[in-house]
């Protein structure tokens, strides 16, 4: 069973949260708290797998407490629920090493999803003390494709969430040409995912794609969006 901690000050938005955890197989809340005093006096006192964090707390900020964790070496993986939409905020927790990031508000079947596909890969190193490269791809690319069975109305494989983070992106970039690895490195997802979402979005037609040769190494793909409305 896998052990959860609530940080969330709102007894409303905590409660919610507390009753969509009750309705995931494989996990157990150990404590839900409010503010980040407590969280820290509890994390140093018991053994947990995963924190669903709040980013806004009162006078508080819940990356601080991430931060914290990391600098504290405790293994503990975090999810992160904010309302907070920035992409700075965004790639700063992505650094820090969390594994999900959801925007309130957001619905059940998203909140279950990011709950598998962490017990997907915590039960694959659970139950492995060595893993090859091949394995660890397929782990890595379903961790970033992963789709919710109630999606049929998107591409299979796909997940819509992602989908739309790239699309935002692409959009930002006011029709310059880009890479999958720029892409990649603004967003925090791996750049076999980037390049599978790029490929399916020419197929599309909503993205185009040219070979930039250089003197040296290997030729470079360079992406722009097409310049007509979709």
């Amino acid at each position: 069973m896998i052990q959860v901690m609530i940080v969330e000050d709102d007894p409303m938005v905590r409660e919610i949260n507390s009753k969509f955890l009750k309705r995931v197989e494989g996990f157990a809340l150990y404590k839900a708290v409010s503010n980040l005093d407590d969280a820290k006096k509890y994390v140093l006192a018991n053994k947990l797998d995963l924190i669903l964090l709040d980013v806004y707390l009162p006078k508080e900020n819940g990356l601080d407490f991430l931060k914290w964790i990391r600098g504290q070496e405790i293994n503990i993986d975090i999810i992160l629920i904010t309302a907070d939409k920035s992409i700075e905020r965004i790639q700063e927790a992505f650094r820090y090493g969390v594994v999900d990031y959801l925007i309130k508000p957001f619905n059940f079947e998203r909140f279950k999803e990011a709950l598998l596909q962490f017990k997907g890969r915590y039960d694959k190193f659970k139950e492995n003390d060595v893993i090859e490269q091949q394995d660890l791809d397929k782990l890595i690319a379903s961790q970033n494709t992963g789709v919710s069975r109630q999606e049929d109305d998107f591409a299979k494989g796909f997940n819509k969430y992602t989908y739309k983070a790239i699309w935002d992106e692409i959009e930002k970039n006011n029709g310059k040409d880009f890479t999958a690895e720029e892409l990649a490195e603004k967003l925090g997802i791996a750049r076999v995912t980037i390049r599978r979402y790029l490929e399916y979005m020419e197929k599309e037609n909503k993205v185009d794609k040219s070979v930039e040769y250089g003197k040296v190494g290997r030729p470079q793909y360079k992406y722009h969006k097409f310049n007509k409305i979709f």
